[in-house]
């Protein structure tokens, strides 16, 4: 790392103003560097995740739940003993949300606000500690201006719409992305100074990140490509495979980490497999619950990019300064260390082409599986921000323009690609909050069933999934008859619990007058039968159908006896 001084148009120890890269890196302690003076380190962590408690905090109780959020309430709402009994028969991989959200809903409730405050909580902690492991690898890797690189990853990710999206939604994707920057930077510091603790730190984080999304595992595969790219091939008569001239001294994580490291790495992945091999058995047994995913085609590909970028709009920029941020400082070379490039690439890349590849044979991609790898986007962003000013400040010195104006020219290129992204992610960031940003809204479901039932009157959900409808919003749902209930969800260890016979339900609407039939439009999935059969069991029952709204996913129907 160089740093430069106030009103000078050179850098420290470099002739010329060249830009910082490897050539120029010498084993010379290093002054502090500019960036450090006027950005205190507690600002550089807290400024990224006050942004994210703000941007993702606004109208967080807006939009309606939808049926995953339902299903929240559905596994958490019940005796702890219950969760468990939930986890070995359907919902496994949600159990440890499950348990955290039994304590919320306790304390709090099941108000929108409520539910989604520990994903907002969770989203502005990882802002935070992105911005932390940005400075760290901008500081191992050369960069200039370590401090502006960290904080700017960290608001370049509260920027984006989709960390909102799941910052404001009552599911575990938002705390996977938490525990898998923490993952991340124990990784860099364990690899950095070998020592026993990092090392059961990573192994904790890997497993907890695990905990709340099995597939984010993928992320330890991506740990250790960077760990192999990190350590290269060393170089003969350099001891422990450090070429000379790398490194600043007092930087440890700027030289090649040695066998060691992926020796720690091993031990952590192997201990963090042995303690999640009961969840992933369980999950292979349950993976029925995934027959709704399709196979990835080129559509979801574009959709991938298109949401990791933030919108269509910003696609060349982004991908403009994450390949400034892939060839910053040290960039992507092998044997130079767990640069920013080295360790967010694999990050980025490895899980979402190991899903989308696997379901290509057995479909169980879905994006916000790999919502987690948005921070390492957001470190190369910043990276390349800090980078395209290092440059512009290279090409102005050259042209001999006066230290006082440097600094400003220096920065404008990155301040207008800054500006431009941020215009085109208005758009979006606005259109998360709106009720359309969720596939239900269940909440104008659930004000449509209070404005017309009447005492007495029954419900059917067709099929049978459709019962997290009625889980969202329960009070006018709970107020009529369910017809179609076989057995409780408590009771029978489910989400949704059991239908009834058809012969049942049959005997029940002889004694009904109005009936209401909970449907998914046609272009929703569903993990049951389409229910037509007990419609018919309706007509022939007796009953016509008297009026029908739609609401975005679901049609609300009312039948009423001949």
């Amino acid at each position: 790392m160089v740093g430069t001084r106030p009103g000078t148009g050179h850098h420290q120890g470099v002739p010329g103003d060249r830009p910082p890269g490897p050539a120029q890196i010498t084993d010379q302690p290093e002054a502090e560097p500019v960036s450090s003076r006027w950005l205190p380190g507690w600002l550089v962590v807290v400024m990224p995740a006050f942004a994210e408690l703000v941007v993702g905090g606004y109208r967080i109780g807006g939009p309606s739940l939808w049926r995953d959020e339902a299903a929240t309430i559905s596994g958490s709402q019940r005796p702890l003993g219950a969760i468990f009994d939930l986890t070995l028969h359907q919902d496994a991989v949600h159990g440890a949300y499950y348990l955290l959200m039994h304590a919320v809903i306790a304390v709090g409730g099941t108000s929108a606000t409520v539910l989604r405050l520990p994903s907002l909580i969770a989203m502005s902690l990882a802002a935070g500690l992105t911005a932390v492991l940005g400075r760290r690898l901008a500081t191992d890797g050369g960069l200039p201006a370590p401090a502006v690189t960290g904080s700017l990853a960290g608001l370049a990710l509260a920027a984006v719409p989709l960390t909102t999206r799941y910052a404001q939604e009552a599911r575990p994707y938002a705390l996977t992305t938490l525990f898998a920057v923490l993952a991340t930077y124990l990784l860099v510091r364990a690899a950095a100074g070998g020592r026993w603790p990092w090392w059961t730190g990573y192994a904790v984080a890997l497993t907890v990140t695990g905990l709340f999304n099995l597939f984010a595992v993928l992320l330890a595969l991506a740990h250790g490509l960077s760990l192999l790219a990190a350590q290269g091939l060393a170089p003969r008569g350099v001891p422990g495979g450090r070429p000379p001239g790398l490194a600043p001294r007092g930087v440890p994580g700027g030289r090649p980490p040695g066998r060691s490291a992926l020796w720690g790495w091993l031990a952590s992945c192997v201990a963090a497999a042995v303690l999640l091999a009961p969840l992933a058995v369980l999950s292979v047994r349950q993976s029925a619950q995934l027959n709704w995913v399709t196979r990835p085609d080129p559509s979801t590909v574009a959709t991938l990019v298109r949401d990791f970028a933030g919108t269509a709009l910003a696609i060349p920029l982004v991908g403009l300064l994450a390949v400034l941020g892939c060839v910053a400082g040290r960039g992507i070379a092998r044997g130079r260390g767990l640069t920013l490039a080295v360790v967010t690439l694999p990050w980025l890349v490895v899980p979402p082409a190991a899903l989308l590849a696997i379901s290509l044979a057995h479909p169980i991609y879905v994006e916000r599986y790999v919502v987690f790898c948005v921070p390492a986007l957001s470190l190369l962003v910043a990276a390349g921000l800090v980078w395209l000013a290092s440059l512009t400040r290279h090409a102005a010195s050259q042209r001999g323009l006066r230290a006082r104006r440097l600094g400003v020219v220096a920065v404008l290129p990155s301040l207008l690609i800054a500006a431009m992204t941020a215009v085109t992610l208005i758009g979006p960031q606005r259109a998360i909050r709106l009720p359309s940003a969720r596939a239900d809204n269940l909440r104008a479901v659930a004000a449509v069933l209070q404005a017309h039932e009447r005492p007495g009157d029954a419900i059917l959900y067709l099929p049978w999934d459709t019962a997290l409808v009625g889980m969202a919003y329960p009070a006018p749902f709970d107020r009529l008859r369910n017809i179609g209930l076989g057995v409780s969800p408590i009771a029978s260890a489910t989400l949704r619990g059991l239908p009834a016979k058809p012969s049942t339900v049959a005997a029940r609407l002889r004694t009904a007058r109005r009936v209401w039939t909970v449907q998914w439009t046609p272009s929703q999935p569903s993990v049951g039968p389409a229910g037509q059969g007990t419609t018919g069991l309706l007509t022939a029952s007796g009953f016509r159908l008297v009026r029908r709204w739609r609401i975005v996913s679901v049609f609300l129907s009312l039948y009423v006896a001949r």
